[in-house]
């Protein structure tokens, strides 16, 4: 069975309500990034951080798989699947792909402060005082700049298997997950949908590159037609 290799970002779960990480202003959800995603404002502000995570967490609740996330997991009737995301909600998953590989992390889960393993579910809001088995504080199991990405060598082995890649809802601007495409092999078709591309320097030069100009429910209608006749 052939592997399909989705690398997924933001723009897929804007269609369900979700804003993208960095609006056009620079803020997330009217923050600034450097005081709700880094150590040093979880180190000088974890309750306004944790109060950020929360609200994340509750949008998430009312929020519903759209088109894009339906026909990314319908790809698993006909191919191995494998979705790389940025995301941290789990709409990919509630769409029904069974195989999703989050390298930010996940909004729905936390762990201790101090490891990035003992990883459990977390489904209300996290305080401070909430803490593990341990007595260690629990924070969100979200990979905040300035923090290594775990996952990052087990994606890159995953594309580099890939006998085709699917990039959707993201520019590929964020490093290191903007590297991943290097390691798709040459002869596997490249389709990337963004209703305003830029095919920055991790694309360019790749001869077998689609550029499809749509939002990511249209471009992966179209990428479905495609791939049948390219595989």
């Amino acid at each position: 069975m052939k592997h399909v290799v989705v690398l997924s970002g933001a723009g897929v779960s804007a269609e369900s309500g979700l804003k993208t990480f960095r609006d056009s202003n620079g803020l997330w959800e009217e923050h600034r990034v450097e005081d709700v995603a880094t150590p040093g404002a979880f180190a000088r502000n974890p309750e306004l951080v944790q109060r950020f995570y929360n609200l994340r967490r509750a949008q998430l609740k009312t929020a519903k798989p759209n088109v894009g996330h339906k026909l990314i997991a319908a790809l698993e009737k006909d191919y191995r699947v494998t979705v790389i995301t940025q995301n941290v909600d789990d709409l990919h998953e509630r769409g029904g792909s069974t195989n999703v590989i989050h390298l930010h992390g996940e909004l729905t889960k936390v762990r201790p402060v101090n490891s990035t393993e003992s990883v459990q579910e977390w489904e209300g809001d996290l305080r401070t005082g909430d803490v593990d088995e341990h007595g260690v504080q629990l924070r969100p199991h979200v990979v905040w700049f300035g923090e290594d990405v775990p996952l990052i060598e087990r994606a890159a082995l995953e594309v580099q298997t890939a006998d085709a890649v699917i990039i959707v809802g993201t520019s590929l601007q964020v490093y290191p997950a903007a590297g991943l495409i290097g390691f798709a092999p040459a002869t596997a078709p490249v389709f990337y949908i963004d209703p305003a591309p830029e095919v920055g320097y991790e694309l360019r030069g790749r001869k077998n590159l689609h550029v499809l100009e749509l939002g990511g429910s249209t471009g992966m209608e179209r990428v479905t037609e495609l791939l049948p006749s390219l595989l």
